[in-house]
Parts: structure tokens; sequence; C-alpha cells
């Protein structure tokens, strides 16, 4: 049975934290995860007593306070980008809904949020969420770095930076992170043919 006034008590919290300060944005992330946990945001109660319920968090985010956030989605992702545990949560509560099909033209016009692409934190989060539960669980313990993760799952290729300043400099940079094998099979490779 959903607690309406609880609900009420986390959405009101996190609509406070989102027009105070400084001091009350370090609290966003923990809001949120919990707003989004609990599911406080689908039905609570306003200070006036109004039931109000809703299908989408996108919309629940924009909508003016008592009855919303009165937010953009994307102030919520950057509040909430440094917490994996939160961005996850964000993730799967502002993507398509489930059994509900929407195309591009919709999703941007309606939602005004896009399915998170290439290397961005979200992306991978929802790549390690669908393929791969068990790093996923790791990032969000703090044990993995999405990147990280990512490496090791085989999704991403690891890469480094060499420095190009000197030879010895990126001969260093190559020796710390290749196997002996490796540079020999890179000294053959670099040798230069007359």
């Amino acid at each position: 049975m959903t607690n309406l006034k609880k609900n009420a008590n986390l959405v009101e919290a996190l609509g406070s934290s989102l027009r105070s300060g400084d001091h009350g944005l370090k609290a966003v992330p923990g809001l949120v995860k919990r707003v989004l946990a609990e599911e406080a945001w689908r039905s609570f109660l306003t200070q006036r007593g109004e039931l109000v319920e809703y299908d989408r968090f996108e919309e629940f985010v924009a909508t003016p306070p008592l009855k919303g956030l009165g937010a953009s989605i994307d102030l919520v992702r950057t509040l909430v980008r440094d917490d994996p545990v939160a961005l996850d949560l964000f993730d799967q509560a502002t993507r398509g809904q489930a059994g509900r099909r929407t195309d591009l033209l919709d999703n941007i016009q309606e939602v005004g949020v896009l399915a998170p692409s290439g290397t961005s934190r979200e992306a991978g989060l929802r790549r390690l969420r669908k393929d791969r539960p068990d790093l996923h669980a790791e990032v969000l313990t703090g044990a993995l770095s999405t990147h990280a993760a990512m490496v090791k799952a085989g999704f991403r290729k690891r890469k480094i930076s060499i420095p190009v300043t000197t030879p010895q400099d990126a001969a260093k940079a190559l020796r710390r992170n290749l196997e002996p094998e490796q540079i020999k099979e890179l000294a053959k490779l670099l040798a230069v043919d007359d």
C-alpha cells in the first residue's frame, strides 16, 4: 500500500533541496535515489491535501511545485551524475516505459530526453545493467568505475595516454602498460625499413 504522506515528505524534501542553495543541492542525489527507489513521485499528497499521480517521471519533474519539482530533466541529471546509483535509477525512470513504444520524434518533443549514447556514464550503466548485471552491481557499490567495468566486460577497449614530448617519455608509458611480448611486437612494427 502506498503511503501518500511519506511520499509527500520525500517529494517536498527533494523539491526544497532543488530550490535552495549549495547546501540543499548536495542532498539532491540522495533524495533522488529515495524518491525513485520508493517511487514516491508516482503518487503523493500535496501540502494542501491534493492527491497527485504521475505515470512519467519527466512530467513530475517539469510540473511546478507543489505538484512537482518545477525543474528540468537536464538539471536533475546534472545533479545526480556523480552518484552512480542515483544516475542509474534516473536513467531507468527517464527511458521509454516498458511496453510503451515511442518513436524518436515523440521522445524528443514530448519527453525531451534521448537515450544516452557513446561513452557517457549513463550509456555505460545502461549497457552493464542489460548485459552484465554482475559488473553493474560492482559499479553501484563503488568497487569499479563505469569505464573500468565496461573495459572488463569487453564493451570498450582499454586506452592509455602517451606523452609525445620525447621518445623516452613515450617508451616509459608503453613499458608501464604493456607486457614484454607486446613491447617486442611493437618494436618490430615500429622498425623503420629503408
